[in-house]
């Protein structure tokens, strides 16, 4: 019941998205736009780790999901206004679904346009390996599902855009600014690049650049699939709480 119910539910959000293309290939905007005019000012400068797109690609990447996810939450305040999720709530679809259903459908929007970047990257000048590209989409699909359950969980426990939008403004900026998504934080002063582990974040980016080099059996894409693993695990345990208990 569990898996028909979460396929109804994200068969419905995903025929919604299919209807907007034109805002589905939005979301990618920003990060081609740091793809296009950002990317070749790091060419031949001495990042480490590989080419400069190998650097930054993964960044973006991480970036869209970051910043799409942390967002997704916008839906259920609008929909609660309309009485949508009062007329769930009298359903017998299980809380769990409502929840996957809708996160798994932004997963798959967000590995979409991750596909498209990579595409566009490549012909940017991007080389990396297959098994490496395939494992970073595996990190965004994960960091999606994530944000997305956390977002969906702030978004009914809040009653407004304008308390949602400033309080989800001010996680996400800190996250992308401490994780090293535009430049590597071995790079920054020793103060910063300490500070900055404390951002999960950090280790799913540091662990899809080992990716995009082609190195697997290392430190840090062990502590990376860690990380996004338990937050995953965390997330969604958080966001199902807080579906039953508010009633959704």
């Amino acid at each position: 019941m569990l898996l028909q119910d979460t396929a109804l539910v994200f068969g419905r959000y995903l025929r919604q998205t299919l209807r907007s293309r034109f805002a589905m290939l939005f979301g990618v905007l920003m990060p081609l736009l740091y793809l296009l005019f950002f990317g070749p000012l790091l060419i031949d400068l001495p990042l480490g780790g590989g080419s400069s797109w190998q650097v930054l690609v993964p960044g973006l990447l991480l970036q869209l999901g970051l910043f799409g996810a942390s967002f997704a939450g916008f839906m259920i305040i609008v929909e609660k206004n309309l009485g949508i999720v009062e007329r769930m709530r009298v359903t017998p679809v299980s809380r769990l679904a409502l929840l996957l259903g809708r996160v798994l459908r932004d997963t798959a929007v967000f590995v979409f346009q991750a596909v498209l970047l990579v595409l566009a990257a490549v012909v940017m000048g991007l080389r990396a390996p297959v098994a490496g590209i395939l494992i970073g989409f595996a990190f965004v699909a994960l960091l999606t599902l994530s944000l997305a359950s956390l977002s969906y969980a702030l978004a009914m426990r809040v009653s407004s855009p304008h308390t949602f939008g400033p309080t989800v403004n001010a996680l996400a900026m800190p996250s992308m600014l401490l994780s090293g998504l535009m430049l590597p934080m071995s790079l920054a002063p020793g103060w910063l690049d300490a500070l900055s582990h404390v951002m999960p974040l950090r280790y799913q980016v540091d662990a899809m650049r080992d990716a995009y080099v082609g190195s697997y059996a290392t430190a840090s894409m062990a502590y990376g699939v860690l990380v996004a693993v338990g937050f995953a695990g965390l997330a969604v345990t958080v966001g199902t709480r807080v579906f039953r208990t508010a009633g959704a």
